[in-house]
């Protein structure tokens, strides 16, 4: 049976993916179980396993506009390092990474071949790891980008909407940024869908797109968790980016293609839309 090690674990897409691995030999560290900025420690970690998933990462975007050598030692360089390990004992690593590491610009979606240009420090960074396994692991390394991700484990723009909607009658949300919302339980089957083709010799190393189908903005997000949530969604008003000044900029565009999957026996996932009603159904509310 195929050995799994999955870092991160205690995060929101590391909880999913071990839900979603429970058929298989999985194992899952925590941060506090490994630090992957130590090399002696992801050298031992690797050891025996034929799949590494790493969802351990630095997630907080604003705070690496200040503390970008912090923020890059664990999306970028951590993942160098996890990538030798996994070079040198000879298993597939599945890297989670971001639509960050892109310039945001234009209206359509990004093809897993765009040029990279960060537009924020969180993104440099993640691009460093990026880079890494590209350049250490090029038959065996999978960086799948992924966006806008919500789920029932973690802070994310889901929860909060139907935290703020406890506690305010009306939210302004922003209108003029577009992506395509993701639920961290399907990222994570098709991250353990991939696994596996990869361990078969099914799917080919390089970059691909782990988001949903589909365009929405975060207010329309927003007026979708309401209605799902079986609130009034005309207590979401719209707004624009320059009302909501945060310190890491924000890409206006994080929709991306997903064409590499059809080189895999791995499906693209489906619409956002029909995506949250399942999310739902099956516990974020």
């Amino acid at each position: 049976m195929t050995r799994w090690l999955v870092t991160g674990a205690g995060g929101m897409l590391g909880q999913d993916l071990l839900v979603a691995l429970g058929d298989e030999d999985v194992t899952g560290v925590t941060r506090a179980e490994l630090d992957v900025t130590d090399p002696a420690s992801v050298a031992a970690a690797v050891d025996g396993f034929d799949v590494v998933v790493n969802a351990a990462a630095w997630t907080n975007v604003d705070g690496a506009e200040t503390a970008e050598e912090a923020a890059t030692a664990v999306n970028g360089h951590a993942v160098a390092t996890l990538a030798g390990a996994c070079a040198a004992s000879g298993a597939r690593l599945l890297q989670v990474s971001t639509d960050y590491v892109l310039s945001g610009t234009g209206v359509e979606p990004h093809p897993e071949n765009a040029p990279t240009a960060p537009v924020n420090a969180y993104g440099r960074g993640k691009l460093v790891g990026e880079l890494a396994v590209r350049r250490l692991l090029p038959d065996a390394g999978y960086v799948v980008r992924t966006a806008w991700l919500y789920g029932a484990h973690g802070p994310n723009f889901v929860a909060t909407m139907l935290r703020l909607a406890g506690e305010r009658e009306t939210l302004e949300v922003v209108a003029d940024q577009f992506g395509q919302p993701t639920w961290s339980a399907a990222l994570a089957g098709q991250l353990r869908d991939l696994g596996r083709a990869a361990v078969a010799g099914r799917a080919p190393g390089g970059i691909y797109h782990g988001t949903s189908a589909g365009r929405t903005s975060w207010y329309g997000l927003a007026r979708a968790t309401f209605e799902e949530a079986g609130l009034d969604p005309e207590r979401v008003k719209p707004t624009t980016s320059d009302r909501f000044v945060r310190p890491a900029v924000r890409p206006a565009n994080s929709t991306l293609s997903h064409l590499a999957w059809g080189n895999t026996p791995v499906a693209p996932l489906g619409p956002w839309r029909e995506m949250l009603a399942k999310a739902f159904i099956e516990g974020l509310s």
